[in-house]
């Protein structure tokens, strides 16, 4: 599978995440530390998608910071806004397990989607420009 099409599948994943993420709260169930592990993960897949866009290895890891890092040694120029999401790496592992954390609040969820949205916006043009 060519480097563009594969990229493409991992925008396609977090394109889902940020989606879910974006509906909101629909449900008493649905818990704020979901959502937030959602735009985690909308964030984890875009950086993917630019490594693997750029022949490089989607690394297995939830860690914003190390994607950050593989991708800064790529020959683009990264807007700040990006190097801001790695504050969503704490809700990829500690938000999900009950009783490692405080609960996360509206404010934090709607601060995580802010942060969110626009990386997976601008990682998502680069992929259907290049």
């Amino acid at each position: 599978m060519k480097r563009k099409e594969t990229a493409l599948l991992w925008i396609k994943r977090a394109e889902s995440n940020l989606a879910r993420a974006s509906a909101g709260k629909t449900d008493e169930r649905i818990l704020f530390e979901d959502l937030c592990f959602d735009c985690q993960q909308a964030v984890e897949k875009s950086l993917k998608a630019l490594l693997v866009l750029h022949n490089r290895e989607a690394v297995i890891t939830h860690s914003i910071g190390l994607l950050l890092s593989n991708v800064s040694d790529l020959d683009i120029e990264i807007p700040e806004f990006i190097n801001a999401s790695v504050i969503l790496t704490d809700y990829a592992v500690q938000t999900r397990y009950p009783g490692f954390y405080e609960p996360v609040t509206n404010e934090e969820y709607q601060n995580a989607l802010q942060v969110a949205t626009p990386v997976v916006e601008w990682i998502t043009k680069i992929i259907q420009n290049s």
